[in-house]
């Protein structure tokens, strides 16, 4: 026999989330991807001399060796 679902069948049953849900679901994401927009447009770089990009170079120079000796 062929069945005929009215207005208030739902084809998926009763598993569909309420709108408010929806909406708590887009404003938590909209406020992450807006937390990270602002995040990321006030990041500034940090000014260092060149001493210390010397020094931070060579440390990372250094961990590479010893990286390497480890593998």
């Amino acid at each position: 026999m062929i069945e005929f679902h009215t207005s208030r069948d739902s084809l998926y049953g009763d598993n569909l989330m309420p709108w408010y849900a929806w909406l708590i679901l887009i404003l938590a994401i909209g406020s992450i991807v807006g937390g990270l927009m602002m995040l990321r447009d006030t990041a500034k770089k940090l000014p260092l001399t060149e001493e210390q990009l010397k020094r931070i170079h060579e440390r990372n120079a250094e961990q590479d060796a010893k990286d390497a000796e480890e593998r």
